[in-house]
């Protein structure tokens, strides 16, 4: 099931985060649940000057 993501990009930002914070251990976790691509994900928000940091599972 692919889940419907916010797409104004700082909305997903804010959603992912949280979602990696309170559920899931890494980012590929996500993106399997979500049923989204990580590359597509990594893309929209490298748009917005974020990068995700797997140390930290989150995006910065």
């Amino acid at each position: 099931m692919t889940m419907n993501l916010p797409q104004d990009p700082i909305m997903l930002l804010s959603y992912v985060n949280t979602q990696l914070r309170d559920n899931y251990g890494t980012l590929d976790d996500f993106c399997a649940s979500a049923g989204v691509l990580r590359e597509e994900l990594e893309e929209k928000l490298r748009a917005v000057n974020y990068e995700y940091d797997e140390q930290a599972n989150c995006f910065r």
